[in-house]
């Protein structure tokens, strides 16, 4: 019997997903689950709907167990096998609020803020400290396992572990699975599965470089023909992937992650100077809050549905549940991986956070040499990059420079703001999160 720890178990729902695979998993079915919460009432109500959830679809076999608050951390990771992270450190309120509503005030408009821009910069900066806890509890109790890390920025945040701790870790995100059905039936186009595809790049800006249907056709010409027909519909369709199709048409190739995502992670369609822009391309600015609330909302109203007793699961098309099978089993299983780079990728730097297929057996994670992108692909990640590796840098040195010059090379916001408007916005970011980040010289 092996040990699955989950941090950020008041992830209700993803709990429910993750660890709901995994008792429908053969292999893993008699692993003890422990989870670990610094919120005692959210902990409190995924131990119940985990339990309930483990008598239903998995006959109690697996051993549940739960750990409040950081005093009792390193028990919940003590001899685990996989950890998975899902945590969000300042949650909505604070944190997110603040990571919107400092930068609107100078004029700084975002739509998702939780991978790159001044939000995803913030939000590294104060996730990592909680990471580098995580990552000294397990190097002593824990010190051969995996850590599957859900958290977003996902580039960052995994690529802090890779290159700064001696843990285990890859990060996951689902855009990967999800991209080329999604892309095929948005457009309509008929297709035989099983689909082949080749996808690399960083996370959320990852590249479908090559797509054929089982039968060997090369489905990207009809691909780009039917999306560019969508784009010449401006400023009148109502389609919701306009900035991704943007991206087929003038760089060749779409990418993984959604058009709200990717609107601002670039300095092309968020422009206080072009604001016919944000209509044109359907960008809906301050996505993540509403969801948010949403959620929140949704929570409150679904929660007694999983916690009644009735609750149930089908396997979902996480990664999590497949990954730890695979090294359990050694039964192969591939997937998109985020690894440090180390020349799989030729034209991006060794040290970044990329996004390529990795196959996974009893020896872990093994990820795929993709070799060059196409260059214009390499350019775009690379404007990602630089604000990533600063940002962590920050992180790792403490210096306000550093912030400084991750918000400065930002696509986004220094297509916005002026570099004293820039500095200015993150003195008072800093000042405005407060404890939840260290402190900065």
């Amino acid at each position: 019997m092996g040990k699955i720890t989950f941090m950020g178990a008041g992830s209700t729902v993803f709990a429910k997903n993750v660890l709901g695979d995994s008792m429908l998993t053969p292999a893993l079915r008699d692993f003890e689950i422990a989870l670990y919460d610094i919120d005692g009432e959210r902990l409190e109500e995924s131990f119940t709907m985990v339990t309930l959830l483990n008598k239903n679809i998995n006959e109690g076999r697996a051993k549940i167990t739960k750990y409040l608050g950081v005093e009792n951390r390193k028990e919940a990771l003590r001899n685990a096998d996989f950890v998975v992270d899902a945590i969000q450190v300042g949650g909505y309120e604070p944190s997110t609020v603040i990571d919107f509503e400092i930068p609107k005030k100078y004029g700084l408009r975002q739509t998702i803020a939780d991978t790159l821009g001044i939000g995803g910069i913030f939000r590294t900066l104060r996730t990592i400290p909680v990471l580098a806890d995580f990552a000294r509890d397990m190097e002593e109790v824990c010190p051969n396992a995996y850590f599957l890390n859900y958290t977003n920025p996902m580039a960052m945040l995994s690529g802090f572990m890779q290159r700064y701790t001696n843990v285990k870790t890859v990060g996951l995100c689902h855009s990967v699975q999800v991209c080329s059905r999604s892309l095929l039936k948005a457009l309509g186009i008929p297709f035989t599965e099983p689909i082949r595809e080749k996808i690399a790049g960083i996370n959320h800006m990852a590249w479908l470089l090559e797509i054929e249907d089982a039968d060997g056709t090369d489905l990207y010409p009809e691909i780009r023909k039917r999306a560019i027909a969508e784009l010449e519909k401006m400023p009148e369709s109502q389609c919701k992937d306009l900035v991704r199709y943007e991206y087929i048409r003038r760089l060749g190739y779409y990418c993984t992650e959604s058009s709200e995502h990717n609107a601002e992670y670039n300095n092309l369609f968020i422009k206080s100077k072009y604001p016919e822009l944000i209509d044109r391309y359907n960008i809906p600015l301050d996505e993540y809050p509403r969801r948010c609330v949403n959620q929140i909302a949704k929570w409150k109203h679904d929660k007694e549905e999983y916690l009644n007793g009735k609750i149930t699961h089908t396997r979902s098309h996480e990664y999590a549940s497949r990954i730890m099978e695979a090294i359990v089993t050694d039964v192969p299983y591939k997937i998109g991986g985020n690894v440090i780079n180390n020349g799989l990728i030729t034209n991006l730097p060794k040290e970044a956070c990329v996004e390529v297929p990795c196959l996974v057996n009893r020896f872990g994670i093994q990820p795929t040499v993709v070799g060059a992108l196409p260059v214009q692909c390499a350019a775009m990640n690379m404007t990602n990059i630089n604000v990533q590796l600063l940002t962590i840098e920050a992180a790792v040195t403490r210096k306000k420079d550093a912030i400084y010059q991750a918000a400065m090379l930002d696509p986004h916001t220094s297509s916005e703001l002026s570099i004293d408007d820039i500095v200015k916005m993150c003195d008072e970011l800093i000042e405005a999160h407060g404890d939840y980040l260290p402190k900065y010289n």
